[in-house]
């Protein structure tokens, strides 16, 4: 696994308040996540029926996303 390039962001007191990551990283931590709920979703479902992965890529996208 490689390391997480990341910059904090500190405020008037030196404490650290935010860090800032590379878009790439970010992009690539939000697929992850993505994916654990797109299994999450398949689990959920599979005692009434089972979502082929398209099918729940579907339905993923219809839900609302929170900010």
């Amino acid at each position: 696994m490689e390391e997480i390039k990341k910059q904090y962001i500190v405020d008037e007191q030196n404490r650290r308040i935010a860090v800032q990551i590379d878009l790439e990283t970010f992009e690539k931590i939000e697929e992850i996540l993505e994916n654990h709920a797109l299994v999450q979703l398949m689990k959920e479902n599979e005692s009434d029926y089972t979502l082929e992965l398209n099918q729940a890529k579907a339905y993923y996208q219809t839900l609302e996303k929170v900010v």
